[in-house]
């Protein structure tokens, strides 16, 4: 099968198309062909060999860790799928291929697209987690930084489930989107306590850093001078430095499950949940997908478009 692997570390020039064994799935895992690949900032922090050595990668490695698509061959205790059914989730091994291996995965609604779908795993879980973490509840302020990127999105649409009022910081150009979904937002950068505390003069319940542009303390000035109820998922060093939880999502921590997926897309059915995809790909333009994806293309998700 065709995949897009790196054999060494660097660039997204690294990236290039391969013939690649078929991957055969374990016994609670399935195997799918692949219509749907999520691009996240996880993938080129990977790429470029930042995760190591807390998470090496074994060369050489296909990149991804979110796919949709059809089901081909499920493993000999996999009850809850069979072949032909339409799927989406995490993937074991990588998502940029035309076959995929899924871990933790659910039935995709005919409703939604493949793109759609695949934008929900790493998005969803990773809002769902932070929400979980930072305990939000009805009648609450939340501060999301970075409210308009694939993350952002779903945070700021579940805090507002939630019954949150939800301050949403992001660029001049994300203003009305961040308020389509249902936040209040303001720039982010210099003067930004002052633009927060004008829309809530009564101070901020918990904040959730998705953007890592050093805003930790000005969240902690926010919050009172205290660190408590702040988690970030972008800023390792300003949160070791600062005594503020950096949530990573790694064993443990990852509240991935066959019926959260369900749920974030029954609310996309029912329309109380929006997943925005920015831009797609074909498989072969992954270095040109990558490349965005790390520059920061501000709002909503990247997506590998296969076969």
């Amino acid at each position: 099968m065709k995949a897009v692997i790196f054999e060494d570390f660097g660039g997204p020039e690294v990236l290039h198309v391969a013939e690649v064994d078929t991957p055969t799935p374990g016994p609670k895992q399935v195997r799918i062909r692949v219509h749907a690949a999520g691009v996240n900032p996880f993938d080129y922090k990977v790429r470029r060999g930042l995760m190591r050595p807390s998470m090496p990668a074994k060369l050489p490695a296909i990149p991804g860790n979110e796919a949709a698509g059809v089901v081909e061959e499920v493993g000999a205790e996999v009850t809850y799928v069979r072949p032909g059914d339409e799927v989406f989730g995490w993937t074991r091994g990588g998502g940029y291929c035309e076959q995929a291996i899924l871990t933790t995965y659910a039935v995709k609604p005919a409703e939604v697209s493949f793109v759609d779908a695949v934008a929900l795993p790493v998005g969803g879980e990773t809002a769902e987690r932070v929400l979980r973490l930072l305990e939000v509840k009805s009648g609450e302020t939340l501060l999301v930084h970075g409210a308009a990127g694939a993350v952002g999105t779903f945070a700021v649409q579940l805090g507002v489930a939630r019954g949150a009022r939800v301050i949403g910081t992001a660029g001049p150009s994300n203003q009305e989107y961040v308020a389509s979904l249902g936040g209040e937002p303001t720039l982010y950068g210099d003067g930004l306590v002052e633009r927060v505390r004008a829309l809530a003069p009564e101070g901020v319940d918990a904040v959730f850093d998705i953007a890592g542009r050093g805003a930790l303390p000005e969240s902690i000035e926010l919050r009172g001078g205290t660190t408590e109820r702040i988690v970030t998922i972008a800023d390792y060093q300003g949160a070791e430095k600062l005594g503020v939880t950096f949530s990573g999502g790694g064993p443990g921590a990852s509240v991935a499950s066959t019926e959260l997926l369900e749920d974030l897309a029954a609310r996309v059915v029912r329309g109380e949940l929006r997943a925005t995809v920015t831009a797609t790909f074909p498989l072969d333009q992954a270095a040109e997908a990558q490349r965005q994806s790390e520059a920061g293309h501000g709002r909503g998700k990247i997506v590998l478009t296969v076969g």
